[in-house]
């Protein structure tokens, strides 16, 4: 990882001003990826939970006038996808190697037009570590610019219903929606423009899902800044299969 130009790994006990110290410093690069990094003024999208980095790749090659950056913490994983972007010239791609926990530490305020979450661990036993939590969307709103979207694709039932649950509780613009993204209702959506990127890629672990038949689930929403948050309390049924760890229970 650290041959790539392309990555930047950084971690919270590098972001510590001292060992001891909880609190974080700024990254050199917050607000300035667009002059020191990408060397333009074009739009900075975000994928978080980036594993493979195949959306991160995958949007860069389909949007050449936006900066892509892909961020996890697991270089093995985020490896595949910082060799793909470097072997194929892609200068409107990074990685971010770091706690997402942190992540307002690397941007500056506004800096952030859109952010991808895709296929993420759906945490059912900690809200605080689910990428949809209000925990996670104060850290959000810290550098997203006002009403800049957020897009969620999961296979897991029960993050689609928490993250759904969790926007109407806040009261945020939800642009789209769709439990079964590729199913015929979707397809005739007037909403069908939202759904193009969506579906025009599809990641490793989406194609596994889809060949063992099962639905994905897509939100896109507007992260209006909110000065308070409410969190979801209802119960919501797990998922039966252990949605990280890729198999069934029974598999």
């Amino acid at each position: 990882m650290e041959t790539f130009h392309n990555v930047i790994q950084c971690g919270a006990r590098e972001m510590s001003r001292k060992p001891s110290e909880v609190s974080l410093q700024k990254h050199e690069l917050a607000g300035h990826w667009r002059d020191a990094y990408f060397h333009n003024d074009h739009p900075i999208v975000l994928e978080l939970g980036c594993g493979r980095g195949e959306y991160t790749v995958g949007l860069a090659r389909r949007y050449p006038e936006k900066n892509f950056i892909g961020v996890d913490i697991k270089g093995a994983r985020m490896w595949a996808g910082a060799k793909e972007a470097e072997l194929d010239g892609l200068t409107n791609v990074a990685f971010l190697r770091t706690n997402i926990e942190i992540i307002a530490s690397f941007f500056a305020s506004d800096e952030v037009d859109e952010i991808w979450i895709t296929f993420c661990d759906p945490q059912m036993k900690k809200a605080t570590k689910r990428l949809t939590s209000t925990y996670f969307m104060q850290r959000y709103q810290q550098i997203v610019q006002p009403n800049g979207l957020i897009h969620l694709k999961t296979d897991s039932p029960f993050l689609y219903a928490y993250t759904t649950e969790m926007l109407r509780l806040n009261s945020y613009p939800v642009r789209c929606t769709t439990d079964d993204l590729y199913g015929a209702h979707s397809a005739i959506s007037s909403q069908l423009s939202l759904l193009s990127d969506a579906r025009a890629l599809q990641t490793h672990y989406e194609k596994q899902w889809l060949d063992r038949g099962m639905t994905i689930k897509y939100i896109e929403w507007q992260l209006t800044p909110l000065a308070s948050f409410e969190e979801p309390t209802i119960e919501i049924e797990h998922d039966s299969y252990r949605s990280y760890g890729r198999n069934y229970n029974n598999a």
